[in-house]
């Protein structure tokens, strides 16, 4: 019997009468990480990781919520429950499950570039694994991050010489804060958007080192003009952005491997930064597991599969409402 199944709910385990990422109302959810896709309202009651709770009730309001620590092991009736690194954001965990000597492993989002804001990446051996797939094309192949925040100066050094503000349009939770670990802030001020402090304090609080970031109002229009602005992809376009009057505007994520992406967001450039496994980091993952039968969800599922089928494994996309954020937000 698989340790995991695919409900109309979300994927439930069967012996512990439980669901990873439910995205329907359910009685017991275990969370893979705090992103608005996989932690939604309505359940009766929440397991994740001991940094994730705080973003789920900053989110989600009191809720009934349960923290531990990676390793920890918590039973649900007779099965053996333990959350492990997933790399992707702070909090993020893969699901581990144990019961009638099977193990199996819900990775939930993942990449395995390790980025100095959350727990790196940790493989786990299993007998089945649940795998994301949001790039799951061998098109999307990432440069290390470090030539990415490189190109990120750069290009916010020139700005701010020519007296134009930088705006790096990244998702509040994950995204925003690797941008501000990876920038030089000795360049000039660190703005960010009323959506990004939030999750930034959660970070500092977590015992993650970033920054100092401040608000643009008040602020002389000479510091604007040096600044590097972090805001949400909704803030476009939005009354926000008045307070820059010339700027350029940048994408992070990895979306922006694809040109045409760059040119529907209507930005000056995009910056391939993301917070998923690439193609080569997804089947490397996979791997690492051990796993014979592999199940693959949100993303390009059948092409995955069907890859990972022709090496020999046991592999099916399974439907999942997953990814449902504007293009490129948590990517």
């Amino acid at each position: 019997m698989s340790l995991i199944v695919a409900r109309p709910e979300g994927l439930y385990c069967p012996p512990g009468d439980f669901y990873i990422d439910p995205w329907r109302p359910v009685a017991r959810a275990v969370i893979t990480h705090g992103h608005g896709d996989h932690a939604r309202y309505g359940m009766g009651g929440y397991l994740c990781h001991a940094d994730s709770v705080p973003i789920l009730r900053k989110r989600l309001g009191e809720i009934d919520v349960q923290g531990v620590a990676y390793g920890e092991a918590v039973e649900r009736d007779g099965v053996r429950v333990s959350l492990h690194p997933a790399g992707h954001i702070l909090g993020s965990a893969q699901i581990r499950i144990e019961h009638g000597g099977e193990v199996w492993v819900a990775s939930g989002d993942y990449k395995i570039e390790p980025d100095g804001t959350c727990a790196p990446f940790e493989p786990i051996r299993c007998h089945g694994f649940v795998s994301e797939s949001t790039f799951g094309l061998p098109v999307y192949r990432w440069r290390p991050q470090a030539e990415i925040a490189q190109e990120i100066n750069r290009w916010w050094r020139a700005n701010a010489e020519a007296g134009q503000a930088s705006v790096v349009f990244a998702y509040s939770l994950g995204k925003a804060q690797r941008v501000l670990a990876l920038v030089d802030p000795g360049i000039g001020p660190l703005v960010v958007h009323g959506a990004v402090e939030p999750m930034n304090e959660i970070y500092r609080e977590r015992g993650v080192a970033l920054p100092l970031t401040v608000s643009p109002i008040g602020m002389a229009k000479a510091d604007l003009a040096r600044s590097l602005a972090i805001a949400p992809p909704s803030a476009a376009g939005s009354p926000w952005m008045r307070r820059f009057p010339d700027y350029a505007d940048a994408f992070a994520s990895g979306w922006m491997q694809v040109r045409g992406n760059r040119r529907r967001r209507g930005v000056d450039r995009g910056f391939v930064l993301s917070d998923h496994a690439d193609w080569a980091g997804l089947n490397a993952a996979i791997d690492a597991t051990g796993a014979s039968k592999v199940l693959v969800t949100h993303g390009s599922t059948e092409t995955l599969a069907r890859f990972l089928r022709e090496r020999g494994l046991d592999a099916a996309g399974v439907h999942a409402e997953y990814g449902e954020e504007d293009l490129g937000d948590a990517a």
